[in-house]
């Protein structure tokens, strides 16, 4: 298993493939990061993710059925592993921790 750090783009990436819930495939995960932020993610740039994920351990991969919508061509779909959900599990506990730290009056410049 390649490294084992998380950067933010694979955290979004992860929190999508969970989100889809065995509909992930590239396309549809960068859709959706697409309607659901701010980002204007590639789709090179997600498959990028996905396959280091999956280098990681972080997500497995399996091919679809194969579909008439797409010539007989199957999709690459992509799932959690208790590894990948560990990993989100513990990015979300640091970012708590760290939220927790900042001061009323931090907070308040950005009110401003």
């Amino acid at each position: 298993m390649k490294g084992s750090k998380l950067g933010e783009f694979e955290e979004v990436i992860l929190l999508t493939v969970g989100i889809l819930q065995g509909e992930a495939y590239g396309l549809g995960v960068q859709r959706h990061i697409n309607e659901n932020s701010s980002r204007d993610v590639n789709l090179s740039a997600v498959h990028a993710s996905l396959n280091r994920l999956d280098e990681k351990g972080y997500v497995r991969s399996m091919l679809g059925a194969p579909s008439q919508s797409r010539g007989g061509k199957r999709k690459r779909l992509y799932e959690l592993t208790p590894f990948g959900v560990k990993a989100l599990a513990d990015m979300k506990k640091l970012r708590d921790e760290l939220w927790s730290q900042l001061s009323p009056e931090v907070l308040k410049l950005h009110t401003e």
